[in-house]
C-alpha cells in the first residue's frame, strides 16, 4: 500500500494511503481461495467449486472484509515503522467517497501522537519524609474518645427531669383504635433519648419525664412502615417511666479495653498508638506522593497531545463546576469552558499520566489479579446488598475495570520512585504533619 505523508506538525500526523485496485483483487481472490476448501455449491463436490463462480457468488460480500484488513494491516506496519503509538484511535476514512470496483481506495488518516518520553535520573530526585510519633497526649485523647463512645448510664438526681441524650427506662403498652397489638408491648426497655430509634415523635415526648411518671404518647406510624396493618396508623403508647440516667463515660479499666478487643488497659494503649502512627503515616505518604509528583513535574518537559490536554481540561472544568453547584445532580446544563487555570492544570495530569505509565511500563510494575480483587471488593462495599450485582458489572465494563486498576498502578509506581530517590526521614509533630496536609489540599 502506498502511504504518504500529509500532516506533521507537533504530535500531530496525517497520511494518504493508497490501496491499489489490483492489490485489493489479490487480497479477494486470497480470501477466497483460503475458504474454497470448505465451499460447497450445487453441481459442485465439496471443495471443487472453481474460483470465479467463488468470486461471483461471494466477491462482494468478501470486497469489504479484505479492504478492512488491508488497511489494517497498513496500519499496522504504519506504526511499527514510525515506532509511533497513537494518543487515540486514529481518524480513518475513505478520500474517495465515490468509490466503485475495480478503483483504487484511498483513505485518509489522522492522529497525534504520543510523545517520546525523555529518561529521568531518579536517583538525583531528593524528596523528604515526614515521620510522625504518636505522643503521650494524643492517645490519651484517643482513649478518652473510646470511653465517651462506649459510654455508661447512671441514675439522675430523684425527682431530676430526663434529657436529650439520657437514657429512660420504661414499660410501655402500644394500642391502635384501643387494642394492644402485637409487638408494642415491653418491660425495663432502655431507650436512649434522641437516639432515633424508636417511631418519630416518640422519644421527643419522652423528655422532661421523670421516674414513676405514666406518660400517653402519641405517634403515627409512617406509611411505608413494614407491618402492614401498622402504617399510616395512629398509635398510644401508654408509658411508665421507671429510672432516668445520664451518659456517663466509661471508665479508662481493662473492662473497657476487652469491648475493644484488647487484653488490657495497656495493650489497648499499644493498639491505639499504632492505629494513630498508621493514619500518620498515610497522611505522611500522601503528602511525599505530592513531593513526588512535583519533583517529576519539574525534571520533565515534553510536548503533550492537544487532544488529551482539552479533553482531561473539560473535565476538570466540568468537575468543578459540579463542586460549586452541588444541587445539580444531572449533565443537563450550560456547557462549561475550561479556563487558562484548568487548562495548566490539565497539562500537569497529562504530563504526569504519560511520563508515569512510561516509568512503570520500563520498570515492568503490574497490577497482580489479587490487587484487583481487593479494589474491586472495597468498591462493591459501598453497595450493599447488591456485591454480586457489582462484581458482574465490573467484569463486563473494561473501563470500569481500568479506572480500578489505574490508582493501583500509579501508587506502585510511586513507590518504585522514591526506593531510587534520595529520601529523607524528617520526624514532624502531629500539628506540622495536620498543616502540611493542610497546605496540600489548599493548593489542589
Amino acid at each position: 500500500m502506498q502511504v504518504t505523508e500529509t500532516l506533521n506538525e507537533g504530535l500531530k500526523r496525517g497520511y494518504k494511503m493508497i490501496l491499489s485496485a489490483q492489490a485489493l483483487d489479490d487480497k479477494v481472490n486470497e480470501k477466497l481461495k483460503e475458504a474454497q476448501p470448505d465451499v460447497e455449491l450445487k453441481g459442485f463436490r465439496k471443495g471443487k467449486v472453481p474460483l470465479p463462480l467463488l468470486k461471483k457468488q461471494f466477491g462482494q460480500r468478501v470486497l469489504g472484509e479484505a479492504m478492512q484488513e488491508s488497511v489494517d494491516d497498513a496500519m499496522k506496519v504504519h506504526f511499527e515503522e514510525k515506532g509511533e503509538r497513537p494518543a487515540f484511535e486514529p481518524d480513518v476514512k475513505m478520500a474517495n467517497q465515490e468509490w466503485k470496483e475495480g478503483d483504487d481506495v484511498e483513505i485518509e488518516m489522522t492522529y497525534e501522537a504520543l510523545p517520546d518520553i525523555p529518561e529521568v535520573e531518579l536517583g538525583s530526585l531528593k524528596l523528604e519524609r515526614m515521620v510522625t510519633k504518636a505522643d503521650e497526649a494524643s492517645v490519651d485523647e484517643a482513649l478518652q474518645n473510646l470511653a465517651e463512645s462506649a459510654q455508661d448510664f447512671k441514675d439522675r438526681k430523684k425527682g431530676s427531669k430526663a434529657k436529650d441524650g439520657d437514657q429512660v427506662v420504661i414499660d410501655f403498652v402500644g394500642k391502635v383504635d384501643g387494642e394492644a397489638f402485637e409487638g408494642g408491648t415491653a418491660e425495663d426497655y432502655p431507650l436512649t433519648l434522641g437516639s432515633g430509634s424508636f417511631i418519630p415523635g416518640f422519644e421527643e415526648q419522652l423528655v422532661g419525664v421523670k421516674v414513676d411518671e405514666e406518660k400517653a404518647v402519641t405517634v403515627n406510624f409512617p406509611e411505608e412502615y413494614q407491618a402492614a396493618h401498622l402504617a399510616g396508623k395512629e398509635a398510644v403508647f401508654d408509658c411508665t417511666v421507671k429510672a432516668v440516667k445520664e451518659p456517663v463515660a466509661a471508665e479508662l479499666n481493662d473492662e473497657l479495653a476487652q469491648k475493644y478487643g484488647a487484653e488490657d488497659l495497656d495493650a489497648l494503649k499499644e493498639q491505639i498508638r499504632e492505629r494513630l502512627e498508621q493514619e500518620y503515616a498515610g497522611a505522611a505518604r500522601a503528602i511525599l506522593k505530592r513531593h513526588v509528583l512535583d519533583a517529576l513535574d519539574e525534571k520533565v518537559s515534553f510536548d503533550l497531545p492537544p487532544t488529551m490536554v482539552e479533553t482531561e481540561a473539560k473535565q476538570i472544568a466540568h468537575q468543578i463546576w459540579h463542586d460549586e453547584n452541588p444541587d445539580v445532580q444531572g449533565h443537563d446544563h450550560p456547557e462549561v469552558e475550561p479556563t487558562e487555570e484548568h487548562t495548566k492544570l490539565a497539562e500537569r495530569r497529562v504530563r504526569l499520566g504519560l511520563l508515569l505509565a512510561d516509568l512503570g511500563q520500563k520498570a515492568e510494575v503490574e497490577v497482580t489479579d489479587a490487587e484487583m480483587t481487593q479494589a474491586v471488593m472495597n468498591q462493591a462495599r459501598q453497595y450493599p446488598g447488591q456485591e454480586r450485582e457489582f462484581f458482574e458489572f465490573v467484569q463486563k465494563n473494561p473501563q470500569m475495570r481500568q479506572q480500578l486498576r489505574a490508582p493501583i498502578f500509579e501508587d506502585k509506581v510511586i513507590d518504585y520512585v522514591v526506593e531510587l530517590a534520595d529520601v529523607t526521614d524528617k520526624e514532624v509533630s502531629k500539628d506540622e504533619l495536620e498543616k502540611a496536609i493542610e497546605a496540600m489540599n489548599d493548593e489542589e
